[in-house]
């Protein structure tokens, strides 16, 4: 019993860290399609309408997404505020 509980365990741990590791990479790849449109000249508004971020992100996780380092830089402070707070309202 104590070695397949060992090993139970360890499965366990794995699929909680691929699980947690999976959301950080999946708002990594949001922030970076979010930065990338911005750039090509499409309005914030147009870019969290795409279905691309809206069939990848809850309203709260796009908050979190807006409030990342390298969003709130290449939007602007005031853009990538106004857009968190219209999202956690949401």
């Amino acid at each position: 019993m104590g070695q397949g509980y060992n090993r139970f365990v360890a499965r366990l741990g794995d699929f909680i860290r691929n699980l947690f590791a999976s959301t950080k990479s999946s708002n990594e790849r949001i922030a970076a399609y979010i930065v990338r449109e911005h750039d090509r000249g499409r309005t914030l508004e147009d870019i969290l309408d795409d279905p691309y971020v809206v069939n990848r992100c809850s309203p709260a996780e796009i908050a979190r997404v807006m409030e990342r380092p390298e969003v709130v830089k290449a939007l602007g402070e005031v853009s990538a505020a106004k857009a968190a707070d219209a999202q956690s309202s949401s």
